[in-house]
């Protein structure tokens, strides 16, 4: 219970300040009224309490989903692999144009690489393990 309002007017005021932020009640007193004041207002769901865990993961999966948010597996590895160099770069004090010299890859390539917006051939992979002194395993984290 909220003291002195409720949720629905809190609900309002929140969406004065942003009318794009995913919203998903929790409630311990669900009624049609308020599941239809809900509704209108935007909300992403409307969950009765006790809540099923399942549930509320599925809501939050599509939530991700639905903003932009979730990364395919694919997507996560090309960040994992992006990270890892970055961090291993840094580690060696070497910049983006000491690697490319090192591995005759371009700066913008590199770049790319290390932001997860450019998908890495294995080539570029064993040259950029090669110019890091590293294995090329270890450029995929805990992939």
């Amino acid at each position: 219970m909220l003291p002195k309002t409720d949720g629905i007017e809190v609900l309002r005021q929140i969406r004065k300040v942003d009318t794009d932020i995913a919203i998903i009640i929790f409630t311990g007193y669900p009624s049609l009224e308020t599941a239809v004041a809900s509704m209108k207002l935007d909300v992403v769901d409307y969950i009765k309490k006790p809540f099923n865990h399942d549930e509320f993961r599925e809501v939050i999966d599509r939530v991700m989903k639905r903003k932009g948010l979730a990364r395919s597996p694919e997507e996560e590895l090309h960040k994992v692999i992006g990270s890892t160099i970055r961090a291993l770069r840094k580690e060696r004090s070497l910049t983006l144009k000491q690697m490319a010299r090192r591995t005759s890859l371009s700066v913008s390539l590199l770049s790319q690489i290390e932001r997860a917006e450019s998908s890495a051939s294995i080539s570029s992979l064993y040259k950029i393990a090669l110019a890091l002194d590293t294995r090329i395993t270890r450029l995929f984290g805990d992939f």
